[in-house]
């Protein structure tokens, strides 16, 4: 789940709660229920005898490696990661995990949540604290302009609301 970025810039280590459950769910899943049904089908081919032709075995030692370099990611990123489990003291700004309306030119609104980078969603609407919008977003108010640069052209967006929502309140 590699999120490409421009060289040279780090990914945010931040985190919500949500994200962080999400994420060592996917690592508990794979490596307690996951990996050892793989094996066990592995094993079962490998007694079948040759496995140079052998589909099931050739595709199932595949899908171990793929599970087990998901599990070494999941595992070392979960370890440099920072839980963010408290909301700012100043509500009245951008800052990470906050939820911001914007309306656009035409007066279309738009919602977004900023979360680190390994929980971006487009169909939740979250996107990442190192995307160009959210940095532009950072420490802003309600009523303040932002000018943001898109691959369509610049983009004049106008803060209509900021909230954030108490940590867990989405389990």
């Amino acid at each position: 789940m590699g999120r490409w970025r421009p060289k040279g810039i780090p990914a945010s280590k931040y985190i919500t709660a949500e994200g962080y459950k999400t994420l060592n769910d996917e690592l508990q899943y794979l490596w307690k229920e996951k990996r050892p049904a793989v094996t066990q089908a592995v094993q079962e081919a490998a007694a079948q005898g040759d496995r140079s032709e052998n589909a099931e075995y050739i595709y199932g030692k595949k899908q171990l490696r793929e599970i087990d370099r998901r599990i070494r990611f999941l595992s070392k990123r979960l370890d440099d990661m920072t839980v963010v489990d408290r909301l700012p003291e100043d509500q009245s700004r951008v800052f990470f995990g906050a939820w911001v309306e914007l309306e656009n030119e035409e007066g279309e609104t738009e919602t977004y949540r900023l979360v680190g980078p390994d929980e971006t969603d487009a169909k939740k609407h979250y996107i990442s604290i190192d995307a160009p919008l959210a940095r532009a977003l950072l420490k802003k108010q309600v009523d303040d302009e932002v000018e943001v640069r898109t691959p369509t052209g610049e983009r004049c967006l106008f803060i209509n609301r900021i909230w954030y929502e108490p940590p867990g309140s989405r389990d």
